[in-house]
């Protein structure tokens, strides 16, 4: 088994199974790899002085696949560029990631254009240019791996989504993502005559780890869809015959909010994976599609925490992947108790049970992140690998997901996970998808905000939203949202993650309808005016708290 992405490449060389179908065309693995190689020969020729790393702003393109495969073999970098960024964000990680080549598109190539990121205009490939086809096809070469290309090689920078905070650049070797690749198939059964339906972005660790990898390493056939559609997912399965993929929350939010047909089942889907589904989420998805979500607790850095176990509760990610798992108190270090689950799965003793998620034995597969030498520091402490991420033990030892971080919300004295709360919101029929974070309470502490997506805000019946709120059993009284934002559309990042950090700027400070319930008992929702937003700013300013509203818009 080879132990570098250009190995796995190579092998694929005489292969006729289908390895890579658009709507538009097919190729076989054998092409797919002759692909590869003619821009690996063509990046060779353009190549100066510096950090070889070519970025690359595409759709779900078969070019997108090629230059994987080109970066892999001509020992280059690819960079996902995310064109959900905005001007200065997008310029500013290109810059920061070295690129010194960039292939995009007529559409992309217009994006950038006067963008401060430092290129020269002869920088750029544009595959949608007429002359591009026969530029590669004068670097047609034999297949092989650059000198020095092997399992240390570095093959991906991975912009973090920066749902929370600021991204960065997660370095990922091939050596790495071998790996990941055969500890997929060994979870979830990937085999040769799988047909891997590619809806998530080529951007993103998700597609590649999860998808692209695998089905390279097992001779998988990959089909592209430029983008993900809700309306357009199944006509795609169907017409590609797919039996698995890769999505997120959101993704899934979307596709169970489609109307439902009769004939949702007639499809070949057996399985997916991805983050974020919770229980109820994944049933429905069985139900309507027949097949099994697999959740998997994983991110781009690295650092599996759990592995899958068919007798592990509802929520559950599995067992600890290992014994030097565990759950601590970021402060003192000290491991959490179990958490006591009530009946309907709440966790009582939260502030005692919930903690971060780390490796005793150490940072194992992260590789850091690319010239960040702090957040490597924060990543890896006392020989210790620091996931960013809550989590608890049950007392059967089962581990659980309880959110990032970032998403931990102290109200009253009591700590609550945002995650949680989303969960209940997300199970709503009439809820798409949905964002809880914290805004800061005019006296002390905070309080919960919660960001809805529906199809038609004006015709949203809000009390009787309020009324769902307070029926539902696993939602205690600290995680019933203080304010509820009302929206046609959530910000999201490149991957569809609901963009919090942009929510919780902007807190109350926005055209959509914003509702806020003051008082105890039942929730009871009223509409803020802008006169009541001006009264509660107001109030900040009497208790001296002015400055949490600093950055409002």
């Amino acid at each position: 088994m080879p132990t570098d992405i250009a190995g796995m490449l190579l092998d694929r060389l005489g292969d006729q199974h289908p390895g890579l179908r658009t709507r538009q065309r097919d190729w076989t693995w054998d092409e797919v790899v002759r692909e590869s190689a003619a821009r690996a020969a063509l990046a060779a020729t353009l190549r100066h002085d510096g950090p070889f790393h070519i970025g690359v702003l595409l759709d779900n393109v078969a070019d997108f696949v090629f230059w994987l495969g080109a970066g892999a073999l001509g020992g280059a970098v690819i960079v996902g560029i995310n064109p959900t960024r905005g001007d200065a964000e997008m310029a500013a990680e290109i810059r920061h990631a070295d690129c010194q080549l960039i292939v995009t598109d007529a559409t992309g190539m217009d994006r950038l254009r006067g963008l401060d990121h430092g290129l020269d205009p002869a920088r750029f490939l544009v595959i949608d240019d007429p002359g591009y086809p026969a530029l590669v096809e004068r670097h047609r070469v034999e297949p092989a791996a650059a000198a020095g290309v092997d399992a240390a090689s570095l093959l991906l920078l991975l912009f973090t989504s920066g749902t929370t905070g600021a991204s960065k650049a997660v370095k990922c070797s091939q050596g790495r993502l071998v790996r990941i690749a055969e500890a997929a198939t060994a979870k979830f059964g990937h085999v040769r005559s799988d047909i891997d339906y590619c809806c998530m972005p080529l951007f993103h660790g998700n597609a590649i780890m999860a998808l692209w990898a695998p089905a390279l390493a097992n001779g998988a056939t990959i089909c592209l869809t430029p983008k993900f559609s809700a309306s357009q997912f199944l006509p795609d399965v169907r017409y590609f015959g797919a039996t698995f993929f890769t999505y997120v929350g959101k993704a899934l939010g979307y596709l169970l909010a489609t109307p439902e047909g009769p004939d949702d089942g007639d499809n070949a889907l057996v399985r997916g994976f991805g983050t974020e589904a919770s229980p109820q989420d994944q049933a429905e998805f069985l139900r309507r599609f027949g097949a099994v979500l697999h959740e998997g607790y994983g991110s781009s850095e690295g650092g599996n925490a759990a592995i899958p176990d068919p007798a592990a509760p509802p929520g559950a990610l599995g067992r600890p992947a290992h014994a030097g798992i565990a759950i601590v108190d970021p402060t003192t270090r000290a491991e959490c108790p179990p958490a006591i689950l009530d009946e309907h799965g709440r966790v009582c003793n939260a502030d005692d049970a919930v903690g971060e998620i780390v490796d005793k034995s150490g940072a194992r597969d992260f590789e850091g992140y690319y010239k960040n030498d702090a957040a490597d520091s924060e990543k890896v402490r006392d020989g210790w690998y620091w996931t960013g991420d809550l989590g608890y033990f049950d007392e059967a030892g089962f581990v659980y997901f309880a959110g990032r971080r970032g998403d931990w919300i102290r109200v009253d004295g009591e700590n609550t996970s945002a995650l949680t709360i989303e969960r209940v919101l997300r199970r709503h029929p009439l809820i798409i998808s949905a964002g809880v974070y914290a805004v800061p309470d005019p006296r002390s502490g905070d309080q919960v905000m919660g960001a809805i997506e529906v199809a038609d805000p004006d015709s949203f019946d809000v009390s009787a939203f309020a009324g769902y709120l307070a029926a539902q059993p696993d939602l205690g009284s600290k995680g019933v949202p203080r304010f509820l934002r009302v929206s046609a559309g959530l910000p999201v990042t490149g991957s569809n993650k609901v963009l919090k950090r942009e929510l919780q700027a902007q807190r109350w400070h926005t055209c959509e309808p914003v509702y806020r319930w003051v008082g105890r008992g039942a929730p009871e929702y009223t509409r803020m005016t802008d006169d009541d937003k001006r009264c509660l700013d107001a109030e900040f300013t009497s208790y001296g708290r002015q400055s949490y509203l600093r950055g409002a818009g």
